[in-house]
């Protein structure tokens, strides 16, 4: 992600910083009006640490804490951060933070250990004596990796993050610790150097705050999110400050007025409810602006409101009063209650206009849905403790399908990119026919929901039915969708899927299938220029709208069928591909492929890795076979070049033979016809 300048959205003036922080009320909370607070000078004792554990968790093992804090102490003795100050103030602000996700007590010695192993004498092994296997693999999980030479210190950093993330797959308490180190680090970068805060804020952007977003951590994604962009767009930052200071008094009053009148229809029902304004992150305001293209006040000046009732009915009856009290605004109601988002939260979403013209954005849940939308993965994890289930394991099943993705193969650099493009991708929630929720990439068809049920269903899926009604393999889902695949001991991937599967897991599996080098280009891409079947294609009659089957991808020369569409379309198949048996027979047409001497219009696909004299080379061995080149088509992607031909083949030609030298020259990745 790349920060684009805001200042013209945010308008001229430009309001001071705010001074230290103002007594809190009920509609504003601290992000919004004065700096995060820094852990400097405070109370560092053993005894005020461990009150504030025994507060949420009376049963913690006070003693192994113990432990714990006095050996982080003493490790770190004489060493100072940045600031000057101790440098037991880092891991003990590390395990404050996981207080407020109520972690359990592994988590809080490993918190306070998680530097030891870097910054000190003592060793994994110390620790394990000490402490045993649970704490050690999660200290282990956020140690850098010691010992090895790496060329770049690029190469460096991404060969952790993944160590880090191998490590979230096995414990999820791994990744809290580290986005609690990151928030801590976040919280005092202003101590370091100019250029290192920018990167730091940069990579924070790119890939903690999306985890934290991923899991569902909404106070940590959007700490992390404000302190990075104060870094990269400090004056945008500042204004929006100035902006919100400026008119918060007026949004507190018109607040405090539709509180008022919506708790007291709510109790004339009686539903008792805790409603309180809901603040917003500066980011997320910041966002929003650049998205559609609004200034601050057509943003910022309407009233956010979050209502929390005891039970799931009483959430749909509050809607309904809602509703009755104010005018609903079209297409602005969200049930995440029904269809939870990914990480999943829950809660009903609207907006309604005022008595004075204002809009109200209106958030509806439970308890237990504002504990789960507040601190997300950690909520599940505080109740299950280490025993993982299915449902927990869904609730990660994003991580576990990108590091199937090339983990071994890849580099650490290639990884890192793939993950930055993962973690932003918006997400979809679809149902098994049991209502098994799975999530997905936006974007998503029946074959990557195929394989995020099982491997060997992607495998043999051969039929799909989305809703109770039949569908195609390459077919876009959406949220709600209920799908069932039907699985075909003979039915096997084509090579066709590559050109529309979303998932990372989905292409990765049906390479393998396909015994596909992991690098190779996929299919066709979609803003190539489209190839004239009706001239290539031998047909009963005379058809002007034809097309490949994406399923199968039927190559020139192989045995193929046509078959009409709904819409009188003719699509292409082979004549062995595993789906025709669900496609209805009487539709089915004969055809195949036209001689080359009557081919005017063959098109040739090579990718190669680029390179001077690529292009030259290929020119060449057509041109010296007497071929008429009539265009040439490239796209470059990752350092990849895809060089689509479309040429006139005269009769007599062996084209076989010249794909062959295409195919022996230097550089050249694939050749496709």
């Amino acid at each position: 992600m790349v920060i684009y300048r805001a200042d013209a959205l945010l308008g001229p003036s430009i309001k001071e910083e705010a001074g230290p922080r103002e007594t809190m009320n009920s509609t504003e909370t601290a992000h919004l009006e004065t700096e995060y607070k820094e852990v400097k000078q405070q109370d560092t004792s053993f005894d005020t640490f461990i009150q504030k554990v025994l507060s949420y968790n009376p049963h913690a093992d006070v003693e192994l804490i113990r432990k714990a804090f006095n050996l982080a102490q003493d490790a770190h003795k004489g060493q100072l951060r940045e600031s000057g100050e101790a440098y037991f103030i880092h891991p003990y602000s590390v395990a404050l933070i996981l207080m407020d996700l109520k972690a359990d007590s592994a988590s809080l010695c490993a918190a306070l250990l998680h530097d030891i192993v870097e910054d000190s004498g003592i060793s994994l092994d110390q620790v394990r004596k000490g402490f045993g296997e649970e704490i050690t693999i999660l200290v282990d999980g956020v140690t850098k990796i010691m010992g090895i030479q790496y060329e770049t210190k690029e190469e460096y950093k991404a060969e952790n993050l993944r160590k880090i993330l191998l490590a979230t797959a096995k414990d999820i308490r791994v990744i809290l610790i580290k986005l609690a180190d990151r928030l801590h680090n976040m919280r005092t970068i202003k101590y370091f150097r100019d250029d290192k805060q920018r990167r730091i804020a940069q990579e924070t952007l790119d890939i903690y705050a999306p985890i934290a977003h991923k899991l569902g951590i909404r106070f940590i994604k959007g700490e992390l999110e404000d302190l990075s962009l104060k870094v990269l767009e400090p004056e945008a930052y500042k204004q929006l400050r100035g902006r919100i200071a400026e008119k918060r008094a007026e949004r507190e009053k018109k607040t405090a007025e539709f509180i008022r009148i919506i708790k007291d229809r709510l109790k004339e029902h009686n539903i008792e409810a805790e409603i309180e304004g809901r603040a917003k992150y500066f980011y997320s305001i910041y966002q929003k602006m650049k998205k559609e293209g609004k200034g601050f006040n057509e943003i910022f000046d309407l009233i956010a409101i979050r209502i929390i009732v005891k039970t799931l009915p009483e959430c749909y009856a509050a809607l309904g009063i809602v509703h009755e009290l104010y005018k609903p605004i079209p297409r602005r109601f969200k049930d995440y209650i029904s269809v939870p988002k990914a990480n999943g939260y829950q809660s009903l979403h609207t907006s309604v206009v005022g008595d004075h013209g204002k809009i109200i954005e209106i958030q509806i849940r439970t308890h237990d849905m504002h504990l789960i939308a507040e601190e997300g993965i950690a909520a599940h994890w505080r109740y299950k403790g280490t025993e993982k289930d299915s449902r927990f394991d869904r609730k990660i099943s994003w991580l576990k399908q990108l590091l199937e993705w090339k983990m071994d193969s890849a580099s650490a650099n290639e990884f890192v990119e793939t993950l930055k493009i993962d973690l932003f991708e918006n997400e979809i929630v679809v149902f098994t026919p049991k209502g098994d929720p799975i999530s997905l990439p936006e974007g998503s068809t029946t074959v990557d929901f195929a394989y995020a049920v099982h491997s060997n269903v992607g495998d043999h899926c051969s039929k799909a039915e989305i809703n109770g009604k039949i569908a195609p393999l390459d077919h876009r889902l959406k949220s709600g969708d209920i799908i069932s695949i039907t699985m075909q001991k003979n039915a096997k991937p084509a090579r066709g899927w590559l050109g529309f599967v979303k998932t990372s897991k989905a292409r990765s599996k049906i390479k393998a299938a396909l015994n596909i080098k992991m690098d190779d280009k996929p299919g066709p891409e979609e803003d190539e220029p489209p190839t004239n079947l009706a001239e290539l294609v031998q047909l009963p009659g005379k058809h002007k709208q034809l097309k490949l089957s994406k399923c199968c991808s039927p190559a020139y020369s192989v045995p193929i069928l046509a078959f009409t569409t709904s819409e009188g379309k003719l699509t292409i198949h082979r004549k062995d591909c595993p789906n025709i048996h669900s496609l209805d027979t009487t539709k089915a047409m004969a055809a195949s492929w036209k001689p080359q001497a009557e081919q005017d219009g063959i098109k040739l696909r090579v990718t190669v890795n680029d390179r001077v004299g690529m292009l030259a080379d290929i020119l060449e061995v057509i041109s010296s076979s007497k071929i008429n080149i009539q265009s040439v088509y490239t796209r470059t992607k990752k350092g990849r070049v895809t060089i689509t031909f479309r040429m006139h083949v005269p009769d007599g030609i062996d084209f076989n033979a010249i794909i062959v030298k295409i195919r022996a020259l230097k550089d050249v990745v694939d050749v496709r016809k």
